[in-house]
Protein backbone atom coordinates (compact mmCIF):
# COMPACT_ATOMS: atom_id res chain seq x y z
CA UNK A 1 0.00 0.00 0.00
CA UNK A 2 2.97 2.61 0.86
CA UNK A 3 4.49 1.35 -2.39
CA UNK A 4 1.24 2.11 -4.72
CA UNK A 5 0.61 5.35 -2.66
CA UNK A 6 4.22 6.78 -2.87
CA UNK A 7 4.13 5.80 -6.87
CA UNK A 8 0.99 6.78 -9.02
CA UNK A 9 2.56 5.21 -11.80
CA UNK A 10 2.53 1.60 -10.67
CA UNK A 11 -1.19 1.89 -9.30
CA UNK A 12 -2.14 2.73 -12.78
CA UNK A 13 -0.64 0.23 -14.39
CA UNK A 14 -1.71 -2.19 -11.54
CA UNK A 15 -5.52 -1.62 -12.41
CA UNK A 16 -5.72 -2.82 -15.46
CA UNK A 17 -8.59 -0.93 -16.52
CA UNK A 18 -9.00 0.12 -20.31
CA UNK A 19 -8.35 4.10 -19.14
CA UNK A 20 -5.14 2.88 -17.71
CA UNK A 21 -2.56 4.70 -20.79
CA UNK A 22 -4.95 7.80 -20.19
CA UNK A 23 -4.65 7.83 -16.40
CA UNK A 24 -0.86 7.15 -16.45
CA UNK A 25 -0.68 10.83 -18.94
CA UNK A 26 -2.79 12.43 -17.09
CA UNK A 27 -0.41 11.67 -13.45
CA UNK A 28 2.60 12.35 -16.02
CA UNK A 29 1.08 15.45 -16.90
CA UNK A 30 0.30 16.47 -13.44
CA UNK A 31 3.48 15.71 -11.91
CA UNK A 32 5.40 17.92 -15.05
CA UNK A 33 3.53 20.88 -14.02
CA UNK A 34 4.23 20.61 -10.54
CA UNK A 35 7.75 19.93 -11.49
CA UNK A 36 7.93 22.98 -13.38
CA UNK A 37 6.53 24.86 -10.76
CA UNK A 38 8.63 24.31 -8.45
CA UNK A 39 11.60 25.03 -10.64
CA UNK A 40 10.15 28.72 -11.59
CA UNK A 41 9.65 29.34 -7.96
CA UNK A 42 13.07 28.42 -6.95
CA UNK A 43 15.18 31.95 -7.31
CA UNK A 44 18.47 30.47 -8.43
CA UNK A 45 16.30 29.00 -11.23
CA UNK A 46 14.17 31.73 -12.28
CA UNK A 47 17.85 33.90 -12.12
CA UNK A 48 19.48 31.03 -14.69
CA UNK A 49 16.17 31.51 -16.88
CA UNK A 50 16.81 35.07 -17.02
CA UNK A 51 20.59 34.48 -17.99
CA UNK A 52 19.02 32.24 -20.84
CA UNK A 53 16.68 34.32 -21.91
CA UNK A 54 19.26 37.34 -22.09
CA UNK A 55 21.55 35.42 -24.22
CA UNK A 56 19.24 33.88 -26.33
CA UNK A 57 17.52 37.59 -27.55
CA UNK A 58 21.41 38.58 -27.99
CA UNK A 59 22.40 36.16 -30.23
CA UNK A 60 19.14 36.89 -32.18
CA UNK A 61 20.17 40.79 -32.46
CA UNK A 62 23.55 39.83 -33.53
CA UNK A 63 22.12 38.43 -36.49
CA UNK A 64 19.50 40.96 -37.36
CA UNK A 65 20.49 43.95 -39.49
CA UNK A 66 18.98 47.77 -39.40
CA UNK A 67 16.24 48.61 -41.49
CA UNK A 68 16.41 51.09 -44.57
CA UNK A 69 14.06 53.45 -44.60
CA UNK A 70 13.58 56.11 -47.60
CA UNK A 71 12.78 59.59 -46.25
CA UNK A 72 12.20 62.50 -48.75
CA UNK A 73 14.76 65.06 -48.65
CA UNK A 74 13.66 68.61 -46.45
CA UNK A 75 12.69 71.05 -49.43
CA UNK A 76 13.46 74.67 -47.72
CA UNK A 77 16.67 76.10 -47.44
CA UNK A 78 18.02 79.55 -46.15
CA UNK A 79 20.20 82.08 -48.13
CA UNK A 80 23.60 82.05 -47.10
CA UNK A 81 23.77 78.87 -44.59
CA UNK A 82 24.71 74.84 -45.50
CA UNK A 83 21.40 72.47 -46.44
CA UNK A 84 21.47 69.06 -46.73
CA UNK A 85 20.44 67.53 -50.26
CA UNK A 86 19.17 63.99 -48.83
CA UNK A 87 19.02 61.41 -51.37
CA UNK A 88 18.29 57.05 -50.84
CA UNK A 89 17.84 53.95 -52.29
CA UNK A 90 17.60 50.86 -50.51
CA UNK A 91 18.10 47.83 -51.99
CA UNK A 92 15.37 45.03 -51.89
CA UNK A 93 17.55 42.42 -50.65
CA UNK A 94 20.50 43.73 -48.34
CA UNK A 95 22.39 40.43 -49.00
CA UNK A 96 23.03 40.81 -52.44
CA UNK A 97 26.15 42.27 -53.08
CA UNK A 98 26.17 45.30 -55.63
CA UNK A 99 28.04 48.19 -56.57
CA UNK A 100 26.87 51.95 -57.41
CA UNK A 101 27.80 55.45 -58.43
CA UNK A 102 26.07 58.46 -58.33
CA UNK A 103 25.17 61.73 -60.34
CA UNK A 104 23.11 64.96 -59.67
CA UNK A 105 21.43 66.83 -62.14
CA UNK A 106 20.24 70.49 -61.39
CA UNK A 107 17.83 72.66 -63.36
CA UNK A 108 17.21 76.46 -62.41
CA UNK A 109 14.09 78.20 -62.34
CA UNK A 110 12.77 79.24 -65.50
CA UNK A 111 15.35 76.75 -67.44
CA UNK A 112 14.17 73.89 -69.48
CA UNK A 113 17.09 71.32 -69.41
CA UNK A 114 18.82 69.68 -66.61
CA UNK A 115 22.59 69.76 -66.34
CA UNK A 116 25.33 67.05 -64.41
CA UNK A 117 26.32 69.30 -61.38
CA UNK A 118 28.29 65.91 -59.34
CA UNK A 119 28.71 62.67 -59.65
CA UNK A 120 30.48 60.42 -56.82
CA UNK A 121 32.53 57.17 -58.45
CA UNK A 122 34.96 54.35 -57.15
CA UNK A 123 37.69 57.27 -57.82
CA UNK A 124 35.72 59.55 -55.68
CA UNK A 125 33.61 62.71 -55.78
CA UNK A 126 33.93 64.81 -58.66
CA UNK A 127 31.84 68.55 -58.79
CA UNK A 128 31.07 68.52 -62.25
CA UNK A 129 29.69 72.63 -62.41
CA UNK A 130 31.32 75.95 -62.35
CA UNK A 131 28.30 77.34 -60.36
CA UNK A 132 28.45 74.90 -57.65
CA UNK A 133 32.64 74.61 -57.43
CA UNK A 134 34.00 74.47 -53.68
CA UNK A 135 30.41 74.48 -52.83
CA UNK A 136 28.95 70.88 -52.62
CA UNK A 137 30.29 68.01 -50.05
CA UNK A 138 29.82 64.11 -50.37
CA UNK A 139 27.30 63.47 -47.22
CA UNK A 140 26.29 60.25 -47.99
CA UNK A 141 27.59 56.37 -47.69
CA UNK A 142 31.59 56.18 -46.71
CA UNK A 143 33.82 53.16 -47.17
CA UNK A 144 31.57 51.35 -49.63
CA UNK A 145 31.15 50.96 -53.25
CA UNK A 146 27.41 49.67 -52.41
CA UNK A 147 25.66 52.97 -52.02
CA UNK A 148 22.41 53.31 -50.76
CA UNK A 149 22.87 57.26 -49.34
CA UNK A 150 23.48 59.44 -51.80
CA UNK A 151 23.12 62.86 -49.82
CA UNK A 152 25.30 65.84 -50.67
CA UNK A 153 25.71 69.17 -48.35
CA UNK A 154 25.19 72.80 -50.07
CA UNK A 155 27.78 75.38 -48.43
CA UNK A 156 26.70 78.61 -48.93
CA UNK A 157 22.89 78.61 -50.34
CA UNK A 158 22.48 81.29 -52.69
CA UNK A 159 19.16 82.41 -54.51
CA UNK A 160 20.11 80.66 -57.83
CA UNK A 161 20.37 77.59 -56.12
CA UNK A 162 16.58 77.10 -55.90
CA UNK A 163 15.11 74.87 -58.69
CA UNK A 164 15.09 71.15 -58.94
CA UNK A 165 17.64 68.36 -58.45
CA UNK A 166 17.54 64.98 -59.32
CA UNK A 167 20.00 61.90 -58.05
CA UNK A 168 20.64 59.01 -59.93
CA UNK A 169 21.47 55.61 -58.71
CA UNK A 170 23.40 53.57 -61.47
CA UNK A 171 23.58 50.22 -58.79
CA UNK A 172 25.22 46.80 -60.14
CA UNK A 173 23.38 43.88 -58.23
CA UNK A 174 26.33 40.76 -58.11
CA UNK A 175 24.92 38.02 -58.42
CA UNK A 176 26.48 33.97 -58.59
CA UNK A 177 26.47 33.70 -62.53
CA UNK A 178 25.15 37.38 -63.68
CA UNK A 179 24.87 41.03 -62.98
CA UNK A 180 21.95 42.89 -63.01
CA UNK A 181 22.11 46.84 -63.48
CA UNK A 182 19.40 49.24 -62.30
CA UNK A 183 18.54 53.24 -62.48
CA UNK A 184 17.09 54.59 -59.23
CA UNK A 185 16.45 58.21 -59.58
CA UNK A 186 14.85 60.52 -57.06
CA UNK A 187 13.74 64.30 -57.59
CA UNK A 188 14.11 67.14 -54.83
CA UNK A 189 12.33 70.64 -55.46
CA UNK A 190 14.28 73.52 -53.45
CA UNK A 191 13.11 76.92 -52.37
CA UNK A 192 15.95 79.30 -50.69
CA UNK A 193 14.10 81.77 -48.59
CA UNK A 194 15.83 84.81 -46.87
CA UNK A 195 14.69 83.57 -43.67
CA UNK A 196 13.49 80.19 -42.09
CA UNK A 197 10.29 80.03 -41.14
CA UNK A 198 8.44 77.38 -38.86
CA UNK A 199 6.08 74.78 -40.56
CA UNK A 200 2.81 73.93 -39.00
CA UNK A 201 3.58 70.55 -38.45
CA UNK A 202 6.92 71.19 -36.11
CA UNK A 203 4.86 73.91 -34.18
CA UNK A 204 1.84 71.62 -33.08
CA UNK A 205 4.35 69.15 -32.68
CA UNK A 206 6.15 71.06 -30.02
CA UNK A 207 2.96 72.11 -28.55
CA UNK A 208 2.39 68.33 -28.13
CA UNK A 209 5.53 67.69 -26.05
CA UNK A 210 4.84 70.39 -23.93
CA UNK A 211 1.31 69.61 -23.01
CA UNK A 212 2.88 65.50 -22.71
CA UNK A 213 4.82 66.90 -20.42
CA UNK A 214 3.14 68.68 -18.10
CA UNK A 215 0.59 65.70 -18.14
CA UNK A 216 3.35 63.58 -17.15
CA UNK A 217 3.76 65.94 -14.31
CA UNK A 218 0.64 66.28 -13.12
CA UNK A 219 -0.06 62.54 -12.93
CA UNK A 220 3.05 61.69 -11.24
CA UNK A 221 1.81 64.76 -8.53
CA UNK A 222 -1.05 62.90 -7.71
CA UNK A 223 0.29 59.55 -7.64
CA UNK A 224 2.23 60.83 -4.76
CA UNK A 225 -0.26 62.13 -3.34
CA UNK A 226 -2.51 59.09 -3.66
CA UNK A 227 0.75 57.14 -2.15
CA UNK A 228 1.51 59.54 0.44
CA UNK A 229 -2.34 58.77 2.17
CA UNK A 230 -2.09 55.31 1.49
CA UNK A 231 0.46 55.01 3.74
CA UNK A 232 -0.17 57.37 6.26
CA UNK A 233 -3.56 55.50 6.73
CA UNK A 234 -2.02 52.41 7.21
CA UNK A 235 0.94 53.58 9.50
CA UNK A 236 -1.99 55.10 11.58
CA UNK A 237 -4.00 52.02 11.56
CA UNK A 238 -0.89 50.42 12.89
CA UNK A 239 -0.74 52.47 15.70
CA UNK A 240 -4.03 51.76 16.11
CA UNK A 241 -3.90 48.07 16.67
CA UNK A 242 -0.51 48.00 18.26
CA UNK A 243 -2.36 50.42 20.88
CA UNK A 244 -5.07 47.98 21.37
CA UNK A 245 -3.25 45.24 21.70
CA UNK A 246 -0.86 47.28 24.57
CA UNK A 247 -4.41 48.18 26.31
CA UNK A 248 -5.77 44.64 26.22
CA UNK A 249 -1.97 43.31 27.50
CA UNK A 250 -2.26 45.65 30.61
CA UNK A 251 -6.04 44.94 30.95
CA UNK A 252 -4.92 40.98 30.88
CA UNK A 253 -2.11 41.93 33.30
CA UNK A 254 -4.21 43.63 36.30
CA UNK A 255 -6.73 40.99 35.82
CA UNK A 256 -4.01 38.26 36.47
CA UNK A 257 -2.91 40.59 39.32
CA UNK A 258 -6.31 40.84 40.81
CA UNK A 259 -7.09 37.24 40.89
CA UNK A 260 -3.58 36.84 42.51
CA UNK A 261 -4.69 38.94 45.24
CA UNK A 262 -8.13 37.25 45.90
CA UNK A 263 -6.23 33.60 46.18
CA UNK A 264 -3.95 35.65 48.62
CA UNK A 265 -6.62 36.59 51.20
Amino acid sequence: MEADAASPSLSCHRTGAPNQERCCRSWSFSRGSSSRKQLLQHPGNMGMLHVILVTLLCCSLAHCRGACAEPDSDTEAVAGKGFKLGCLSCKRRSEVHATATVEWHFRGKGEADFYRIYTYTEEGPNIESDNFMDRVDWNGSKRSNDIQDASIYLLNVTFNDSGTYQCFFNRILLYDNYEYSTVVSKVVHLTVVAKATRGTASIVSEVMMYVSIIGLQVWLLIEMIYCYRKISAAGEEALREAANAEYLAIASEGKDNCAGVQVGE
